[in-house]
């Protein structure tokens, strides 16, 4: 009897080119989508017998958008697997709180960790128990792989798409559960394989935004969630000198230099946000490198020991940097870099790497400069 795996389908080229993959290594796949984001939109999927799903307006872009769950189910009838779309819209209020209140707090939120982190493997792993599946999988670019019976997070073979970064999160206990079937093949590799075997998707681009803030407007979505906030202040420099008014501190991050809504003559950089007083810190690219962090919420993918040597990732797609990084507790991590690192922004993940193996991760929570 074929082992089964609940494979995490977005209505993507990735997601179904994984349900192609999966099929061709023997699984029985199941198919589920997992409605998140916008709240007005609904799913009418024609299978009264599927499992509770929600009505669909055709429109918006996105992972979890009502045009996805469309192709993904079209994929799904393609193929001839069975198709499942639940509505996680309750327990996605609390991304979208932490995408506010980290906002409202001067940091830069990473959504899509911890969807990742709170929803999708957690809650598919859940489905996947409910339904007797053994597996899960999704269209990530990643691998994991296996050495004497220890399971290991890996980059994905595409540096371009490499997409562990957004993985660390992932309980150490999941790992033996989990399939990434693309994480091995180059991007087009994948596009041409989506096509020959006829998915719809192949073609179909790839989502850029944030789910539930499609037209790319953080500010407006935090003003729109949280109500009118009293953040307008003073852009300053580090001497404590004023340079202009700026329209709230949320409208910002650490190491924005475009979008500042004022001329300067010279390039300014954000080097820091400060809630408490609302001013926003501006100054030199060489002022913004900083040579460590301090990191917290820290989830170990492998042993360690208490000081090691590594190369760290600050934000996606940031170039692995050389460090040293010191164990505070289990929780904490006091992280010092080879060279400065431009553009630290507490609340951005930092994760460490062995190679290409995911060591472990955590969040920052301040930089600085030895």
């Amino acid at each position: 009897m074929a082992e089964r795996v609940v494979l995490a389908m977005s209505g993507g080229v990735d997601s179904s080119a994984a349900a192609h993959l999966l099929q061709e290594q023997g699984y029985e796949v199941i198919g589920l989508f997992m409605r998140s984001g916008v709240n007005e939109e609904t799913c009418s999927l024609d299978d009264p017998n599927a499992l509770p799903v929600i009505n669909l307006k055709a429109h918006k872009q996105g992972c979890c958008s009502a045009s996805d769950a469309a192709d993904a189910r079209r994929v799904a009838d393609e193929l001839d697997i069975p198709f499942h779309a639940l509505n996680f819209q309750d327990a996605f209020g609390r991304i979208k709180d932490y995408f506010a209140d980290e906002y409202l707090a001067g940091r830069t939120p990473n959504p899509c960790v911890q969807c990742n982190n709170w929803l999708k493997f957690g809650k598919l792993w859940e489905f996947a128990q409910q339904v007797g599946a053994t597996k899960i999988a999704s269209g990530h670019y990643a691998r994991i792989t296996e050495q004497d019976g220890e399971y290991h997070l890996e980059r994905g073979l595409d540096p371009g798409k490499d997409q562990s970064y957004v993985l660390f999160g992932i309980r150490p206990d999941l790992l033996p559960h989990i399939l990434f079937p693309v994480g091995g093949f180059q991007k087009g590799e994948i596009r041409e394989m989506a096509g020959e075997a006829g998915l719809r998707t192949a073609d179909k681009k790839d989502s850029q935004e944030i789910c539930f803030i499609p037209d790319n407007d953080y500010a407006g979505f935090v003003r729109r969630y949280r109500g009118e906030q009293e953040t307008k202040g003073q852009f300053v420099n580090t001497a404590g000198e004023a340079l202009g008014e700026h329209r709230g501190y949320e409208h910002f991050t650490i190491g924005q230099r475009r979008g500042l809504g004022m001329a300067f003559g010279t390039p300014h950089f954000v080097l820091e946000i400060r809630p408490e007083t609302c001013e926003v810190v501006l100054g030199s690219y060489d002022e913004l490198g900083r040579t460590g962090l301090r990191a917290d919420r820290m989830n170990w993918l492998a042993d360690v020991g208490e000081e090691f040597r590594c190369t760290a990732q600050i934000r996606y797609q940031h170039r692995p940097a050389a460090c040293t990084v010191r164990r505070l507790d289990n929780d904490q991590v006091e992280v010092h870099f080879d060279e400065p690192q431009h553009g630290v922004a507490p609340g951005q993940a930092f994760v460490c790497y062995d190679g290409d193996r995911v060591l472990g991760g955590g969040w920052i929570t301040e930089s600085f400069q030895a």
